[in-house]
């Protein structure tokens, strides 16, 4: 198995507005970041800068996004596009592992794919459900 926790549909979707809180967080400082020409240098060193020059705003947006992909680490989930919102949540179903696969547009998480099929591999639940 690649991860240690895995989640139900339901307890993904329990989880979802404080993961829908900090993707938001993190598209925001991501979309700050890029219309100042986000700087790695400053990203890696934002945390010991404390705003040092070239500002403020530029170290707080770094550190954002630092934290942000933190707290959904120890969340337990993979998040695979910033930019488009997109997460998986580690699942078990019929005893292999998979990915509840979660959109930020999404009200909740309703789709799932196998480890190695990605993104274009993503099924709806209810079909999964239906066949059972």
């Amino acid at each position: 198995m690649l991860h240690r926790r895995h989640f139900t549909v339901e307890q993904a979707n329990r989880v979802l507005p404080a993961v829908r809180a900090i993707v938001h967080r993190l598209r925001g400082a991501r979309r700050r970041e890029a219309v100042r020409k986000f700087d790695t240098e400053l990203a890696t060193h934002a945390e010991a800068t404390g705003g040092a020059w070239p500002g403020r705003a530029r170290a707080r947006d770094a550190v954002e996004v630092a934290l942000g992909f933190a707290r959904l680490e120890r969340l337990g989930l993979v998040v695979r596009d910033v930019d488009r919102g997109l997460v998986d949540f580690p699942a078990l179903m019929a005893g292999r592992e998979v990915y509840l696969c979660w959109l930020d547009d999404e009200p909740a998480v309703s789709h799932w794919h196998e480890i190695e099929a990605g993104f274009r591999g993503r099924r709806p639940l209810w079909v999964d459900r239906l066949s059972r």
